[in-house]
């Protein structure tokens, strides 16, 4: 590994806390820098699996910038666009994605990819230069100004210059570096369920979305041959909403089957679908805000620092930009941990809050009425918009995608140094 930008600096040794889409970008960025990367994952394996996401803005770029992005484009779900069904399957309104080049993406970005085919790319990437640790999980550390000491599941201990703390929305890291009581989630009072059933003939490449009274909405879309996904969503903002996240699965299948049952269209089949899924996901949408990301010489990246929920769109995009930025300042500065950590936060928080500040709760319940009444007057006014082919022109002549004024850094650590 020889010196770290010709600075004299001895490479850093990272332990980084989760597999997911963030903790591999990492590895990927610090390993191309000279560091040596432990990537922890408390999943026995690679946890290759989840719902359809995308690519918006700076995320396409940092991809490309890892030198990625036709790997990503020969895994691209083919998703025309979205519809808006009523309760016999007929779109009242349709809005394509925009594939023009220019301008911002519609509701469907030109790069659709499944989660799972996401990690199996940035693992390819990663796996060779990074030591992986499967089936097992930090159980704690603590710091001093010299040294992470972390304590792992099968009882061995490891010292390291830095933890990075890539473990999710629901962060554990987060939780021990933040003060006492601290509440990180702003909520918008809605919740998501999602899973796969087969798919059938009347599954296209469109998206449907079903919106059903009392602040609820349904999303089939079909990402490959054999495999369709379906999505439960609603407005709530009781106790019971919330708590049903850390409940055993069979728990949140009932929970959601009975708050849909009554739903028509093609409900029945997508809660007999639930049973067979090889997974079931659900989760409240919130978005994680903390005023610090780092504490002494432990970090946090991706959702676990700033997840911006789905809604923004920018998720997934978020956590690659995250990472490269994290790494960049750990390259450029890998003598002053402290340097490093306080740049990533000022150059990365700009564009944070931005993509965060996209999500509005107001529009997000505008789009989820309560009733049969508002639900018609949304579906023809976005008829109406789609018929004077109003979402292709704001998406063709916008300024660019979301965060759209921030640039993502120079890269200090070049794909062709490897």
């Amino acid at each position: 590994m020889g010196m770290v930008n010709g600075s004299g600096a001895r490479p850093l040794r990272v332990l980084v806390a989760g597999g997911g889409i963030a903790g591999q970008a990492l590895a990927f960025w610090l390993t191309r820098g000279g560091h040596r990367v432990t990537v922890v994952e408390r999943f026995p394996a690679l946890r290759a699996t989840g719902a359809q996401v995308d690519l918006r803005g700076q995320g396409i770029e940092a991809v490309e910038r890892m030198g990625l992005l036709d790997a990503v484009r020969g895994k691209l779900v083919d998703e025309a666009g979205v519809a808006f069904v009523d309760a016999r399957g007929r779109a009242r309104a349709t809005i394509m994605a925009n594939t023009s080049g220019q301008g911002r993406q519609t509701l469907t970005s030109e790069y659709e990819i499944m989660r799972g085919d996401l990690v199996r790319i940035l693992h390819d990437a990663s796996k060779d230069d990074t030591e992986y640790l499967f089936g097992v999980s930090m159980d704690g550390f603590e710091q001093d100004e010299q040294k992470v000491v972390a304590h792992f599941s099968d009882g061995s201990s490891g010292e390291f210059d830095l933890l990075v703390g890539a473990d999710g929305q629901g962060s554990r890291i987060r939780q021990a570096i933040l003060p006492e009581g601290f509440d990180p989630y702003w909520r918008v009072g809605i919740h998501m369920a999602y899973w796969f059933i087969p798919r059938i003939a009347s599954d296209t490449n469109v998206r449907d979305t079903y919106m059903v009274p009392g602040g609820r909405q349904i999303m089939r879309r079909s990402h490959n041959p054999t495999e369709t996904q379906v999505y439960f969503v609603m407005r709530e903002g009781s106790e019971e909403a919330s708590a049903i996240h850390r409940e055993p699965v069979a728990r949140q299948r009932e929970f959601w089957a009975s708050r849909f049952r009554d739903a028509g269209w093609q409900t029945a089949r997508f809660i007999d679908g639930m049973q067979t899924s090889p997974f079931f996901y659900s989760q409240e949408i919130v978005q994680v805000r903390t005023d610090t990301w780092s504490k002494g010489r432990v970090v946090l990246v991706g959702d676990a620092a700033h997840c911006a929920s789905p809604y923004s769109g920018m998720g997934i995009s978020g956590g690659l930009v995250g990472a490269y930025v994290l790494a960049g300042e750990i390259t450029r500065h890998p003598g002053d941990v402290p340097t490093a950590l306080a740049n990533y936060d000022s150059v990365l928080r700009p564009f944070v809050d931005e993509i965060q500040g996209e999500v509005n709760p107001r529009l997000l319940r505008l789009g989820m009425p309560m009733t049969q009444r508002a639900i018609d007057a949304f579906q023809t006014a976005t008829a109406l918009a789609c018929f004077l082919h109003v979402p292709d022109l704001a998406a063709r002549f916008s300024k660019g995608d979301r965060g759209s004024s921030w640039q993502l850094p120079e890269n200090p650590a070049p794909i062709n140094a490897v």
